[in-house]
């Protein structure tokens, strides 16, 4: 196994882990049993890399690996062993926020790894950041993500293009990787904190009519 496919195995394994809890923190907050736990850790965490490797046509990444499907189980077992009421104040959304950064810089270096230009890897990227967590939204019928004011598409679109712009300079895998998910993360972290929003279409929102 070289240092691009080994970089890219811990990279997945660890989104997937961290989208699987998000998955079934939405379900514990509808106290659903524990069979639904494990269908919306599963679906949440490899929901945006199975539509990634179905755009560009390569295998689905979990189909001949169900190591992915079993990380996402555990991930739902340990939420439902340890209770959500362990999971203080925003652990969702920061939880979201460390696997949408990995999950943009995977979908962005498996894509490159397969020949993707790089325009459309970074667009692979962000669509592997952001589509399981819209599927987990509309599954626990909470807000999507994607209509919230705050920064969401924004972060994994900085981290995906930070971490193909440098591999496009030479940059080797592993720093460009860090320096892709530091940019995402921090980049979403300033949302969550501080309400950090692009400007909207015609001037300021008003609060009461605002669907996030």
């Amino acid at each position: 196994m070289d240092r691009l496919t080994a970089t890219l195995a811990v990279l997945d394994y660890a989104a997937v882990a961290v989208f699987g809890a998000t998955g079934a923190l939405a379900a514990a907050r509808r106290k659903h049993d524990i069979v639904t736990f494990g269908f919306f850790a599963a679906i949440t965490g490899v929901g945006g890399g199975t539509l990634r490797d179905l755009l560009i046509g390569a295998p689905v990444f979990w189909v001949g690996k169900p190591g992915y499907v079993i990380v996402c189980l555990g991930a739902a077992a340990a939420v439902w062993i340890v209770g959500p009421r362990r999971f203080r104040g925003h652990t969702l959304t920061w939880l979201d926020a460390i696997g949408m950064a990995a999950y943009a810089v995977v979908g962005a270096l498996k894509a490159t790894s397969l020949g993707v230009p790089p325009f459309s890897a970074v667009v692979m990227g962000v669509l592997t950041a952001t589509f399981g967590g819209v599927i987990r939204d509309v599954l626990a019928h909470e807000p999507s993500v994607l209509l919230q004011r705050e920064l969401y598409v924004t972060p994994a679109l900085v981290g995906a293009a930070t971490f193909v712009i440098l591999g496009l300079v030479g940059t080797p895998t592993t720093p460009a990787g860090i320096a892709g998910f530091v940019a995402a993360l921090s980049l979403r972290s300033g949302a969550i904190l501080w309400k950090w929003s692009l400007p909207g279409f015609g001037g300021p929102v008003d609060p009461e009519n605002d669907g996030s």
